[in-house]
């Protein structure tokens, strides 16, 4: 019986250290390319120059890298349906530059002085929208439903 007692206390030791041990992942919770979802529009049908369209989208990036401090650096992409060329826009960090943590949060658009590219009384279009990251990572596309714009 005194030979089994060490390899019994020395069982119940390992067993104490390796169930008590958790491997820390590095890995953040979700994708280091941002994603993006559009979860509200205010309006649907909006007069020129006169209201504004707000967009809610919610966002999630495993290391934190949205956004740019300097306002010079455009990070959000916005395509109006109706032209053929996107355009860019500056987005503030949001999270401290260099943190690298995993954020995830809501981001509310203001497309104000919307306006008809023609002659007629309305016009109808969508918005395509995405975000860049500081590393170059490009988030996922999403789309409005369709606007209509009134004279």
């Amino acid at each position: 019986m005194n030979q089994i007692y060490p390899f019994i206390i020395f069982g119940i030791i390992a067993v104490i250290l390796f169930g008590s041990c958790e491997k820390e992942s590095d890995q953040p919770p979700f994708s280091e390319v941002p994603e993006i979802r559009l979860l509200d529009l205010s309006l649907t049908e909006v007069r020129e120059f006169s209201d504004t369209l707000e967009v809610l989208l919610h966002y999630r990036d495993g290391d934190g890298d949205l956004g740019y401090a300097d306002p010079d650096i455009p990070s959000l992409v916005i395509k109006d349906a109706r032209l053929t060329e996107a355009d860019s826009f500056h987005l503030q960090p949001l999270a401290p530059p260099g943190a690298n943590v995993a954020i995830e949060g809501e981001l509310r658009l203001r497309l104000p002085h919307l306006f008809l590219l023609g002659n007629g009384t309305s016009e109808s279009t969508r918005f395509k929208i995405k975000v860049l990251d500081r590393a170059g990572n490009e988030s996922n596309e999403v789309q409005t439903p369709q606007i209509t714009i009134l004279r």
